[in-house]
């Protein structure tokens, strides 16, 4: 309901009352919002005002346009801050989305060289290999690949891992504290086998993510990630000292 006698602007009023729509899925990804008449009709505004609530929530990111068919509520982006250790399942519940984890393959293999740098340990040395793809309200956003020196797991199954998430037996069960985590952006093209997973084009842009977690000085976690750039972004909050 708008309200004249609100501080608010009459187009920013309007352009609240469609994104509530959209966060209570009244109206969702994709489906066709009002045209501006009927927004004018609706809530007795003018062309002129409707206008600018839709550019605003075009601004947004809200909606888009396409020529000659209407407009149209875009594909959320989901977000992730960066400001301290965070759990995906967790993140997607504030979001609304409804969260899946799918286990692909879960391994004790030898370290190679690039592993076993990146966990600094000895090649050779036996690691565990946990291949998930991550689904947010049953679409693909990220494959990720993770690494773990297996002499500190021990006993460590895909049976645990099917039951609770990685942290949580970490913490729990092998009485882990994580101290701190290094995470490392970049951006790539997805290759054909990627691409297949994700269930989208070759070569579309991805953020590859890569993990460092510690406890003191050891890293006792390496993983990989290839995030669909069309569908996730990342967020850090920068305070002044």
């Amino acid at each position: 309901m708008l309200l004249l006698n609100s501080k608010s602007p009459l187009y920013y009023q309007l352009a609240e009352i469609i994104i509530a729509e959209i966060k209570d899925k009244n109206l969702k990804e994709n489906d066709r919002i009002l045209t501006e008449r009927e927004y004018c009709e609706k809530y007795n505004l003018s062309r002129a005002t409707v206008r600018q609530a839709i550019a605003y929530l075009e601004k947004k990111g809200y909606i888009y346009k396409i020529q000659g068919c209407g407009t149209f509520v875009s594909s959320r982006m989901m977000k992730q801050k960066l400001l301290k250790f965070y759990s995906f399942t967790e993140e997607m519940k504030k979001q609304g989305k409804v969260p899946e984890s799918k286990i692909l393959s879960f391994r004790e293999k030898k370290a190679d060289e690039k592993i076993s740098k990146e966990l600094n340990i000895d090649a050779g040395e036996n690691i565990f290999e946990l291949v998930r793809l991550r689904i947010a309200d049953g679409e693909e956003v990220m494959y990720e690949k993770t690494y773990l020196p297996a002499k500190k797991f021990p006993n460590l199954s895909k049976k645990d891992l099917l039951k609770n998430s990685l942290y949580g037996i970490l913490e729990s069960r092998y009485k882990l504290v994580f101290t701190k985590a290094l995470e490392r952006f970049s951006v790539l093209s997805a290759d054909t086998k990627t691409a297949e997973i994700l269930k989208i084009p070759e070569n579309s842009p991805l953020i590859k993510l890569q993990r460092w977690t510690y406890t003191g000085i050891e890293i006792i976690e390496y993983t990989v990630s290839s995030v669909r750039g069309d569908r996730f972004e990342f967020e850090v909050e920068l305070e002044e000292s």
